[in-house]
Parts: C-alpha cells; sequence; structure tokens
C-alpha cells in the first residue's frame, strides 16, 4: 500500500470478447500496468473474462474455485496487490442456473470475498429487452471483504440503481464500494456516473467502479468510463474509451475526517425507518 491509510486504486476498463483466453491474456496485461504504475488495489469489470454472447457465457461458466479464479490468486500473490475480481459467471453444480460473480484476492493469493450479484438486470432498455433472470440466479448474501485498514464492499453493475444495499455495506464498515460494470450506452450517458457519485456521497465512502466499453459480439455497446469517485461525490480519475484504468489514491484519513465532521451516517434515525408499517 501507499502507506498504512492510503491506498492507491485503478479501476481497469476492457472491451472483452467471447474468447475467453484473449481477455485473460488482456486482464493480465492492464494488471501488471496499474501495478507498475502504483496500485496497491486492482479491480476488473463485470463478466470480463467472457463477454458478448449468451451461448458463449454458459460454456465458458466455471465453478469457483475454478481456473479463472486461480489465475487471479496466481497474480495477486506474484504482484502483492489486492485484486477484484470483477465478476465472472459461476456454475452452479446443483443447479441449471449460474451466478454472476465476484471475488476479491489478498496479497497472499487467498480468496477472501465471494459475492454473488443481487439483482438481476431484467429491463425494457431503449436499444432492447434484457432478462438477465432467464440463465442467472440472484444471489442473496451481502459481502464485504478487507483490504488492509479499509473495508470493501462488494456489488455488481445493475445493483448500483439498489440504495439499501449500499447503505448496509456502509453500515457493515465499507469505506469503498467496488461496482464492476458493464453498463449499456443508452443508461450509461445519462445514469452512469449520476449514480456511483450519489452512492459515494449518500455512503460518505470512495467507488471504485471498473467497466466494460465499447462494441460487443451482439452489437450491444457498452459505455465505459470506468471511475473513482471519493466520498465528497468528486470525480477523482476516468477512463477514456479505450482499454485502461483509472487511477487514484483513496486516503482513509480523509474518509474518517469526513464521516466525524459531517456525520451524516450517525444522523440516521433507523427508528423512523419502520418499512412494514410504512406499507400498512
Amino acid at each position: 500500500m501507499t502507506n498504512g491509510r492510503e491506498i492507491k486504486a485503478a479501476a481497469i476498463q476492457m472491451s472483452s470478447t467471447p474468447h475467453k483466453q484473449e481477455n485473460l491474456d488482456a486482464a493480465e496485461r492492464l494488471i501488471r500496468s496499474a501495478v507498475s504504475s502504483g496500485a496497491d488495489l486492482v479491480a476488473l469489470p463485470e463478466l470480463w473474462s467472457c463477454h458478448g454472447l449468451e451461448e458463449v457465457y454458459q460454456e465458458n461458466a466455471e465453478p469457483i474455485p475454478g481456473p479463472t479464479t486461480e489465475f487471479l490468486g496466481a497474480l495477486a500473490r506474484e504482484l502483492s496487490v489486492y485484486l477484484l475480481g470483477g465478476s465472472i459467471l459461476e456454475r452452479d453444480p446443483s443447479s441449471t442456473n449460474t451466478h454472476n460473480t465476484s471475488t476479491f484476492f489478498g496479497p497472499d493469493g487467498r480468496m477472501s470475498a465471494v459475492y454473488r450479484k443481487i439483482h438481476l438486470f431484467d429491463v425494457k432498455a431503449p436499444d432492447r429487452e434484457y432478462l438477465e433472470s432467464r440463465t442467472i440466479a440472484a444471489g442473496r448474501e451481502i459481502v464485504t471483504a478487507k483490504a488492509g485498514a479499509a473495508t470493501i464492499g462488494l456489488s455488481v453493475c445493475y445493483d448500483v440503481r439498489f440504495p439499501e444495499l449500499y447503505r448496509l455495506l456502509a453500515l457493515r464498515g465499507a469505506g469503498i464500494l467496488a461496482v464492476p460494470s458493464a453498463f449499456t450506452l443508452q443508461t450509461g450517458k445519462d445514469h452512469w456516473e449520476l449514480l456511483l457519485r450519489a452512492r459515494a456521497v449518500e455512503n460518505q465512502a470512495y467507488v471504485v467502479a471498473p467497466a466494460q466499453w465499447g462494441k460487443k459480439a451482439n452489437g450491444r455497446w457498452t459505455y465505459g468510463r470506468s471511475i473513482v469517485v471519493d466520498p465528497w461525490g468528486t470525480v477523482l480519475a476516468q477512463c477514456p474509451d479505450r482499454d485502461g484504468y483509472a487511477l487514484a489514491i483513496l486516503d482513509l484519513d480523509h474518509l474518517d475526517r469526513l464521516r466525524e465532521e459531517f456525520p451524516a451516517l450517525a444522523n440516521r434515525r433507523p427508528e423512523a425507518y419502520d418499512w412494514e408499517e410504512s406499507t400498512r
């Protein structure tokens, strides 16, 4: 780490293809480049190992732990960094469904957290209808991971539209919110930065959001603009429209001071938030 109270984070941007080995090679190149630029924490985007064709998704789904998580763990150990494995499709041996699953690795290469995407993308977007639940099973567990002095809250893409999840992550100590994504171009141009800055401000947390960009094999365009946001909602770094990464320092002392001086989380009134009572 930069020091015990600072983390240099890299939010990687990729335009993944349906070809897994091609994507693994691209991810390794970008991870190594980010670490050479001083990154202590590197984050990959959603479905980075295979993207663009549904039939290929299912062919490339794998168990966790499995070959791809072994690849990530080995890189984290070799480079001595914290590594957020974006998300991959996880095959569930007990059912025909898969999970959209994010993993987290420490500098020792150990996989210390596994998060399965809770909110599935079932929407009629401007360009087409999406029905993620047709092939993906929703997760049910809220997950955090430790990166030195920091606690990281795990999420994936469409989760960002559900502020309840991020409030619970913040209440569990998360000062960094990870949002690996593959936003559509149509929603991303209007909502990507807006939603991420809102999650940062309302939870007084850093947001690290690596993303897919560019045209995919199925003709769909993804928005990109991987981003790092500070707890005040200020954009610290953003990636242009190409492979690369957004790189910024996350100052944990600054985070602590902000939460102490502007104690929005401490000023909550949970006794007034009786959802069952309000819906009667």
